[in-house]
């Protein structure tokens, strides 16, 4: 979590250079490379079934990434975490077939209405709308991870659909990036991929063999906590001590949607985790 937001929160300066296309392009890009270089995906185990998951997962993880960079340049980092946050939180509140699940989307909501403070004239509607975006992103990206996982393990996934998400995001970044590009933006932006996605999902895959899913995803609901502290200590974007409230809802609003969240059939285990942070996006 440390990383992934560290990743996030260093992305900002790169943000204003090369834009949000342009960085989340440049860092998927390297990602890319890495991973196909690391892994060398077996391109012949792919059936055609596999296909349109791949896609699908590539071109959501594209589009997130973009989202959540321009959600980040408008408004704080904890902010735009903790609303991201609403969509894999409403995907394991729906999944525990329970109505009663339900009341914790809904006390995240009013910790990211405490977060956002509409009440004051600070109040960004496109940075809450490209956050909210990139939620529904994330919501998407587990469904498709959780199929593409029951066929390829974890570093084989991602080195088939990290390459479409930076084909996807080029669409858009490389127009932006285009006249803006140095030596400077591309070494950064090499280290950005280390922060997220390389490393985040190394020691992902390590947390896993040691714990449950039901343990590790009720750890990754401090998620926006470390989005809160990143943006603190690396952005100097100090929350309100409403904000801090509704930071605290939001993370006992995901440890407590857990308790019932997780898949119903044994490829869950292996496979994924509903409150997984997705690694290429952010």
């Amino acid at each position: 979590m440390s990383t992934v937001q560290l990743g996030s929160a260093l992305s900002v300066g790169l943000i204003k250079s090369d834009g949000p296309a342009g960085t989340a392009w440049l860092r998927l890009s390297i990602g890319a490379l890495i991973f196909l270089a690391v892994a060398r995906p077996p391109l012949r185990s792919i059936r055609r079934r596999d296909v349109p998951a791949l896609l699908g997962l590539g071109v959501t993880t594209g589009l997130q990434t973009i989202a959540f960079l321009a959600a980040i340049d408008r408004i704080p980092l904890g902010t735009c975490v903790a609303i991201e946050f609403l969509g894999p939180l409403t995907v394991a509140a729906v999944r525990s077939h329970s109505t009663r699940a339900l009341v914790w989307p809904a006390l995240a909501l009013a910790g990211v209405v405490l977060l956002t403070e509409p009440w004051h004239g600070s109040f960004n509607p496109a940075g809450v709308g490209l956050a909210a975006l990139s939620g529904v992103g994330w919501a998407s990206y587990i469904l498709l991870t959780q199929q593409v996982g029951d066929r390829f393990d974890g570093i084989t996934g991602l080195s088939l659909t990290v390459p479409i998400a930076a084909l996807t995001a080029a669409t858009m970044g490389v127009p932006q990036a285009l006249g803006h590009l140095s030596f400077g933006a591309i070494a950064a932006a090499a280290g950005l991929a280390l922060l997220l996605p390389v490393l985040p999902y190394a020691l992902e895959m390590l947390a896993l063999r040691g714990m449950k899913p039901a343990a590790f995803g009720t750890l990754m609901a401090l998620e926006p906590a470390f989005g809160v502290l990143l943006g603190l200590f690396v952005l100097h974007q100090t929350p309100a001590p409403a904000q801090i409230l509704g930071i605290t809802l939001v993370v006992i609003a995901g440890a407590a949607a857990q308790r019932g969240g997780q898949r119903q059939h044994p490829a869950a285990e292996s496979a994924d985790v509903d409150l997984k942070p997705c690694p290429a996006p952010q």
